[in-house]
């Protein structure tokens, strides 16, 4: 008995660090990026397609493993229909043409990996780089807040099959688990930018889990309106945003990391989260809801291997911005290495009570120069006075991120933050 009890008090001490080690950033008991993730996917050969997808899928369709396919073109799943994609699938999206996938308004996609079987969508080149093909895009009939409560994505194409919006918020666009995009967000000129995954108008019946983009060349994820649950996500050196909310998305971000890299963001200024409400404020409804965003338990890291030569080059920039009306809580999170941490639209006037959508609670704060500004501001000590006060938790050190993740340099890392770099934190 003596022994049990001492066999219990183990595991109960065991479960408690663990719990420690997590209180911000990614958790998990162990690293759940282990097995489907690849952080060095220009390494990776794939074997040569075998099976072409172009123009209309109309029918019911299963991919198989077996098979490695070729998105030849936009490749578009019309409304009624359901594509499902067996793990350990790999898809091509060709270069020359510039292929992507595109779930319209009213079908679905079931493309459940597994954490050993992944889902690869990735580039037919043999220099694979950002932009190389479209992308995954994914439409709803949830609501957005544009007036006449639809929209369309201007992609090189057929214009029906890329209408969103609507009015159900609890609509299913599918299934996807454990299922990477690499390479994607093509640029296509007089059309608009594919993003390595898009997801507009998406209901909250669909499930978004264990998703990973790795050098896309436009943003990793963006959200176009919609009421959806993101779980488990990973951006690898985005181009653009890697978490891009606008067009009133209702949105939760749970247990997701960025790892940005100062040589790979684009010349205009590219966020780990970036929350807006609108592109153009005169198309949009504001009788609708306005954009607000939830994420909690997220790693946002630079990972550059010279942040103070990047700082002084002017190639490091903030890592989260929020705009006008706009809401945002971002708490239990890292922000690790940006130039600052947090920017604010100037519009939000902080005297006027703007900061009570503008939620950063528990946050740690690490190597950043500067925390929280408004836009076009170089004083920022009242958002510091304000931010700063105990009842938000915010903590603040300069760990050189080598020493604060438990795996830095490995081939896969482990982004969990180690226990005494959050205790010790001031």
């Amino acid at each position: 008995m003596k022994n049990l009890r001492n066999f219990k008090w183990i595991a109960l001490f065991v479960a408690f660090a663990a719990n420690a080690q997590q209180e911000k950033g990614i958790i998990g008991t162990s690293n759940w990026l282990n097995n489907w993730t690849e952080f060095n996917p220009k390494k990776v050969e794939y074997n040569e397609t075998n099976s072409i997808l172009y123009g209309k899928i109309s029918t019911n369709t299963t991919l198989y493993k077996k098979n490695v396919y070729l998105l030849q073109g936009p490749v578009y799943v019309t409304s009624g229909t359901t594509l499902t994609i067996e793990a350990g699938t790999v898809i091509k999206g060709d270069v020359a043409t510039n292929g992507a996938l595109i779930i319209a308004k009213g079908a679905k996609i079931i493309a459940e990996g597994t954490e050993t079987d992944p889902i690869v969508f990735t580039s037919n080149s043999s220099q694979k780089k950002p932009g190389d093909w479209g992308g995954l895009v994914i439409l709803g009939d949830a609501p957005i807040n544009k007036f006449g409560g639809t929209a369309s994505l201007n992609y090189e194409g057929d214009p029906s099959q890329t209408i969103y919006g609507g009015t159900n918020p609890t609509a299913s666009s599918g299934v996807i688990r454990f299922l990477r995009v690499e390479f994607a967000g093509k640029k296509i000129k007089g059309y608009k930018d594919y993003n390595a995954v898009s997801i507009a108008a998406v209901g909250n019946k669909t499930i978004i889990e264990n998703v990973m983009s790795s050098f896309s060349a436009g943003n990793a994820f963006e959200v176009l309106g919609g009421d959806v649950t993101l779980k488990n996500l990973v951006t690898l050196r985005s181009t653009g945003d890697d978490f891009r909310f606008t067009q009133g998305a209702q949105a939760k971000l749970d247990n997701s990391l960025a790892v940005r890299h100062s040589f790979s963001s684009g010349a205009t200024r590219a966020r780990a989260i970036n929350v807006t409400s609108y592109e153009k404020k005169d198309e949009t409804d504001f009788t609708k809801a306005l954009t607000n965003v939830v994420a909690t338990h997220c790693t946002l890291v630079n990972s550059t291997d010279d942040l103070n030569r990047d700082l002084a080059s002017g190639l490091v920039k903030e890592s989260v911005f929020v705009a006008e009306n706009t809401g945002l809580t971002l708490k239990k999170s890292v922000i690790s290495g940006f130039s600052p941490a947090v920017v604010l639209d100037d519009e939000i006037k902080p005297e006027a009570g703007g900061l009570k959508k503008v939620k950063l609670e528990e946050l740690y704060f690490n190597n950043c120069k500067g925390n929280i500004f408004l836009e076009n501001t170089t004083n920022n000590e009242d958002l510091e006075d304000y931010y700063g006060n105990p009842q938000f938790a915010n903590l603040y050190e300069a760990t050189p991120n080598t020493e604060m993740f438990i795996a830095w340099d490995a081939k896969t890392p482990d982004f969990r933050v180690k226990i005494g770099k959050i205790t010790a934190s001031k």
